[in-house]
């Protein structure tokens, strides 16, 4: 298994916060989770790919944009693979595609159906073998996307995204309100629009990648003190939260799991 990841060019920084490359040479299957991480993304198979599927066995697009995700979900790959992805930060469906963030939530589209090009994309895919001019093209492909007039987010839904990341999900509702010009209804419908979940849920998915980051890092002396450090309940919400939006408990994690992605990991 080999990764790779690539800051974006300065023109994609505000819509891409990393582009990666993930190749799977053995021919013999493999099964992965994904990780809840509040971002939509971008995926490329390369031509020659073993299908990837979902739990039900429905194949991946071979060119899809994805949106946020509430939950892990188990994924299986028939055999070698090799795959590109744009990983993207919350709200870009709609900036770039025009689209609402929550039709895409936990599902993915194929990219032909997109307007803006998505089936040209895919046609001059078509005749690329190169992995960097596959990246390349996909650069083109966004920033003809992003076009001459970059688009912004409203600015309280980027305001309260950035106060709600900067937190680590812990901020309340009630003080996050109070400097927005919205209602609470108003401020809960347009970001359940714009960002594809509601601000709880992006709260808690928040603090969940706060103790995934701490896990990673090995930043505890026990898994308890994570669940301490995080404003949890108790260990035991903890644990039901990380499986929730990791596939697996913390110490499953730790022990019987290898990271691939941020949010992907292969299971052991």
């Amino acid at each position: 298994m080999h990764f790779q990841q690539f800051a974006p060019p300065e023109p994609l920084q505000a819509y891409v916060r990393y582009f990666w490359r993930l190749e799977h040479s053995s021919p013999e299957p493999a099964t992965f989770h994904t990780i809840v991480d509040g971002c939509p993304g971008l995926i490329l198979q390369a031509a020659g790919s073993a299908p990837i599927c979902d739990p039900v066995g429905k194949l991946w697009p071979e060119v899809l944009l994805y949106g946020q995700a509430t939950r892990a979900t188990q994924l299986r790959a028939g055999g070698a693979f090799a795959l590109l992805g744009a990983c993207l930060y919350p709200g870009t469906e709609r900036l770039l595609f025009h689209l609402r963030a929550d039709e895409l939530t936990n599902t993915c589209l194929d990219v032909e159906l997109l307007p803006a090009g998505g089936r040209r994309f895919r046609q001059q895919l078509q005749s690329i073998e190169s992995p960097d001019t596959r990246l390349a093209q996909l650069c083109v492909f966004l920033l003809r996307a992003v076009g001459t007039t970059p688009a912004s987010l409203e600015p309280g839904i980027q305001y309260a995204l950035q106060q709600l990341i900067a937190s680590r999900g812990a901020l309340p509702l009630g003080e996050l309100l109070a400097g927005l010009p919205f209602s609470e209804r108003s401020f809960q419908r347009k970001f359940q629009e714009y960002v594809g979940v509601s601000p709880k849920l992006f709260a808690r998915i928040c603090r969940f990648q706060t103790t995934l980051t701490q896990l990673r890092a090995a930043q505890y002396d026990k898994l308890s003190d994570l669940a301490l450090a995080n404003d949890y309940a108790d260990q035991s919400h903890h644990i039901r939260a990380f499986r929730e939006f990791a596939g697996v408990a913390p110490h499953q994690y730790a022990t019987r799991t290898r990271e691939v992605l941020e949010n992907l990991t292969l299971v052991l």
